[in-house]
């Protein structure tokens, strides 16, 4: 299992502003190893956000996305104290959700 994510979301007027640094490390299966063999790919594919359990963001991502990605959204109508859910699945069907509470 990965390592956590690293979730902050903070309330600017009627909006919220979540942060989140994903660790993965995001290969492309175009690179080599040292004895020259194709390293296999591993990245993410699905993201998803919930604010109070209620779906706000869907993503596909790919190959091309950098290792530990960073994501930044906003999200309207959030207040200090709702929850936010993170989940991220990756082509090898591993998964990880982490939560944070908006501040």
């Amino acid at each position: 299992m990965a390592d956590p994510m690293r979730i902050r979301a903070q309330v600017a007027g009627d909006k919220a502003t979540v942060r989140v640094l994903m660790a993965h490390e995001m290969e492309t299966g175009q690179r080599k190893d040292a004895a020259g063999k194709t390293i296999p790919a591993w990245f993410i594919q699905e993201v998803s956000a919930q604010l109070n359990g209620k779906p706000v963001l869907t993503a596909e991502w790919g190959p091309s996305v950098s290792k530990n990605p960073f994501l930044q959204f906003n999200v309207k109508g959030a207040k200090a104290g709702d929850k936010i859910a993170v989940t991220w699945k990756d082509n090898r069907g591993d998964t990880r959700t982490d939560e944070a509470t908006v501040s």
